[in-house]
């Protein structure tokens, strides 16, 4: 019996046993939102074997109405009981691939975007590991700001209800096989995090959407907010969702070098380079709102510059130390992108600008263990330290003409991405602020 007849075995006899009510079947549209419709237990067997149709036509990015019929293909493998659902009522849910009518997967699915981007490193003899730090503030409620604590990084203040909150999410997070390295307060007032443990992109991806929708169950049922808006406060830290990646051979840390000053293998190098190259084509997609923009600026620990380093935490890739005996934790940390990305595109891309590296045999730089933001523009022109794009718009016109980002993406979900973006701008755009309001009304 294959893995897959297994899961489908354990998954069936599971939904009796404990006498599942409903099973919800996710998946996400190109933006990242999760998308979920419930089916009855005596549905689930068809289900597993021939998916289930739903109108495509509905979702953003996905289809036109001429061609809107999709399946929704639940994969047994991220089975699991919703542990918050009531005891009495017990709600299960699986992720989904999206096909055409006949089975052929569809391109506009990000699940989809990263099986493919994950085949063709694996054709290249990689498993394309990561570990995402998952930043969220806690509000009273979704219309302000009004926080919750006063605390600050790894600060324990009881009594403190957002801590509790944070305790009780990655007690559940647990119980779903979602395992946490670490979780503590950051930097800004309100502020919390929370790290899923090092895995392969297709299994975080689906654990970051999983986290996203806990983080939020967890605070509305306790009467507040959980938000993943890159930055809610002006004046204070963003929230970053810095990603730590490495790829494997077997259980070989390709990454890893002894030789090498750094510890870092030519493979980590080249990776490394990739990133570093190709950062301001793939910034739109893993830092893909407005408002991660506000986020992007000088003095609060998120990267402005596009440089790397191993104690300099502005830059915008550090090398963690190697510490002895630990080979298989060397590793690469992209700070770019932000926890209300799409995992699955953003991790594609990544990956992406990494095995560019590596095919082309890109040479890495010195790192810059200086204050890039104290360094004169001609200092920084001599260093060859570029800049990230520095608003919404910006980073479209970069990545609508990149060859990686359309390659990586496939022009269905390329086409949409850039499509939404550009309206998303112009909406924007438009717009009179409450910035301009207090600034100019009362001088023009």
């Amino acid at each position: 019996m294959s893995e897959k007849e297994k899961a489908k075995e354990y998954v069936l006899k599971t939904v009796k046993d404990r006498d599942v009510k409903l099973v919800s079947l996710w998946f996400t549209d190109i933006l990242g939102f999760l998308k979920s419709f419930d089916i009855a237990p005596r549905g689930l067997e068809g289900a597993l074997a021939d998916g289930i149709g739903f109108d495509g036509s509905s979702v953003e990015g996905f289809a036109r109405v001429d061609e809107s019929d999709m399946i929704a293909l639940p994969d047994p493998a991220t089975f699991q009981v919703l542990p918050w659902s009531q005891t009495e009522y017990p709600v299960a849910r699986m992720f989904c691939d999206i096909v055409r009518p006949g089975g052929k997967p569809f391109e506009g699915d990000p699940r989809y975007v990263l099986k493919r981007n994950l085949g063709r490193a694996s054709d290249l003899g990689y498993t394309f590991n990561v570990g995402p730090e998952l930043e969220y503030f806690y509000f009273q409620n979704p219309e302000g700001t009004h926080i919750l604590d006063e605390g600050g990084y790894f600060d324990l203040t009881p009594p403190d209800i957002a801590s509790g909150l944070r305790l009780e999410t990655v007690l559940i997070l647990e119980q779903m096989g979602i395992g946490i390295e670490t979780s503590h307060h950051e930097v800004a007032t309100s502020q919390h995090e929370i790290d899923p443990l090092y895995t392969d992109a297709l299994t975080m991806a689906e654990s970051v959407m999983t986290c996203r929708l806990v983080i939020k169950e967890v605070a509305q049922r306790h009467g507040v907010y959980a938000t993943f808006m890159p930055k809610p406060i002006f004046g204070v830290n963003g929230s970053g969702m810095h990603v730590h990646q490495s790829l494997f051979q077997g259980n070989r840390n390709a990454f890893f070098d002894k030789n090498d000053p750094y510890y870092l293998s030519k493979v980590a190098r080249h990776y490394t380079a990739g990133l570093l190259k190709h950062a301001p084509e793939i910034t739109s997609v893993v830092s893909q709102w407005l408002n991660s923009y506000k986020r992007l600026v000088p003095g609060y620990e998120a990267p402005v510059y596009i440089s790397w380093a191993r104690r300099n935490r502005s830059d915008m890739i550090r090398v963690p130390e190697y510490q002895l005996g630990r080979e298989k934790a060397t590793r690469v940390e992209f700070r770019v992108p932000d926890p209300a990305c799409n995992p699955y595109l953003a991790f594609s891309v990544m990956l992406a600008a990494g095995l560019e590296g590596i095919e082309q045999k890109y040479e890495l730089a010195d790192p810059v263990e200086e204050n890039v933001f104290e360094m004169s523009s001609e200092e920084k022109e001599q260093r060859g330290i570029g800049t990230l794009p520095m608003n919404l718009s910006d980073a479209i016109s970069v990545t609508e003409k990149s060859e990686l980002v359309r390659k990586v993406l496939g022009d269905h979900v390329f086409d949409s991405f850039i499509r939404n973006k550009k309206i998303e701008w112009e909406q924007y755009r438009s717009q009179v602020t409450e910035y301009e309001l207090k600034r100019y009304l009362p001088i023009l």
